[in-house]
């Protein structure tokens, strides 16, 4: 039995075999769904074109909630027809958008790849159509041509019959290269190009710079934090106690006294080291995962605080960000904003958890400051995002976006 259709590469024109003959019409199969995304192309391109001057009326802004995402459903469905056709995925690189109902569309505005996607339509309607129509066209004329033969018959007959025979070598020779061809366009208009690629790069190296940046920086904070605490704690401990043997048949009393007060310093070691631990992962998030550890950090906040977070079970790296990026917001609400009441919203789609920390004081928070650098740099060793919106007066909020799928 033959096998299924391979990448076209793979398929030259001689000699004539089953697998050929399959190949070439799978080819075929895929040349007539593109020919046929003719329609929706340059009905898209159209309104695509018509969004920027109607945005300006604020009509353009309620239909980019419908073309923009048609549109990807079309280009999404030409990225599968190439990859299928390359023997390989060919991804989309649109850049994360905000919420909102002019989120959105502003986000898309900026967005090259869906300027790419348009240009692209463009190309689907015009030279697009052509490539895929050819082999389309070639395959089926020969039918054609022999039922005009029967129904017309004599000269005109003759001329149908050997036309059509002709169609069919045309069909076999140039289904592969057209196909190819198109497929390789749809790669380079609708996938990464080498400057998304080097630019994602660079981006890669920064995040794992921040990372071990952050990473060194948390360890020097532990080691500070067990040189100045529990250790000098520990080592006040071992002189008491030493001190307190050599008292104990000279002066009972002053060796009780050392030995109470070496009781008391090593209370005190173990609290330093709980708040180190506290410091690494917090108890909260081990055993109530991230809701119940954020709920638990919002109760001594001195001013209230609504927290609505539903998530799923993530991670344990994500969800020490994730936790520690609102500690810190939360941190920032207490210190600067003189806010009267603070909140923590979040939620997981099922690929992006997505929390909100906002509070209604003065604003003017400022994302480059070391708190909230921070933050930004703690999320991006995951990929993820950190935006700020706090204008003069408030309020404040900050959005936090981590990929993180859970299937």
């Amino acid at each position: 039995m033959a096998s299924p259709m391979r990448p076209v590469t793979a398929v030259a024109p001689w000699p004539v075999d089953e697998q050929r003959l399959v190949d070439r019409l799978a080819m075929t199969l895929v040349s007539a769904a593109g020919f046929a995304l003719f329609v929706p192309a340059i009905v898209l391109f159209v309104l695509g074109v018509l969004l920027v001057p109607l945005g300006v009326l604020g009509v353009g802004f309620a239909l980019a909630h419908v073309v923009v995402p048609l549109v990807e459903v079309v280009t999404r469905a030409h990225r599968g027809l190439g990859g299928l056709v390359l023997g390989e995925t060919v991804p989309a690189g649109y850049l994360r958008t905000r919420g909102g109902f002019f989120g959105p569309p502003l986000g898309w505005l900026r967005d090259p790849h869906r300027w790419r996607d348009l240009g692209y339509l463009a190309y689907s309607a015009t030279g697009g159509f052509v490539m895929s129509g050819v082999p389309v066209v070639l395959l089926v004329a020969l039918p054609v041509h022999l039922i005009l033969a029967v129904v017309l018959g004599g000269t005109a007959a003759v001329v149908l019959v050997l036309s059509g025979l002709l169609c069919l070598p045309l069909w076999w020779i140039l289904t592969p290269p057209l196909v190819r061809a198109r497929a390789l366009v749809e790669r380079s208009m609708l996938g990464y190009s080498v400057a998304d690629l080097e630019s994602r790069v660079e981006r890669v190296e920064e995040t794992r710079t921040d990372a071990l940046d952050t990473t060194a920086a948390e360890i020097r904070r532990i080691e500070r934090d067990l040189h100045d605490g529990a250790q000098a704690r520990i080592a006040a401990v071992g002189m008491n106690v030493g001190l307190a043997e050599k008292l104990l048949t000279s002066d009972p009393a002053a060796a009780a006294e050392l030995l109470r007060e070496a009781r008391e310093t090593t209370l005190g070691a173990l609290e330093d080291l709980r708040s180190v631990v506290r410091g690494i992962h917090p108890p909260a998030l081990a055993d109530r995962g991230l809701a119940g550890a954020i709920e638990a950090l919002a109760v001594p906040i001195p001013l209230p605080v609504t927290v609505a977070v539903d998530v799923p079970t993530l991670p344990e790296p994500v969800e020490s960000a994730a936790y520690f990026a609102v500690a810190e917001c939360l941190t920032n609400t207490v210190k600067h904003s003189g806010a009267s009441r603070a909140w923590v919203r979040g939620s997981h789609d099922g690929r992006r958890l997505r929390l909100v920390a906002g509070d209604d004081g003065r604003g003017g928070a400022d994302p480059t400051a070391s708190g909230l650098a921070g933050v930004a740099r703690r999320l991006a060793a995951f990929d993820g995002t950190m935006t700020v919106d706090s204008p003069a007066g408030g309020p404040t909020v900050v959005t936090m976006e981590v990929p993180c799928p859970t299937t």
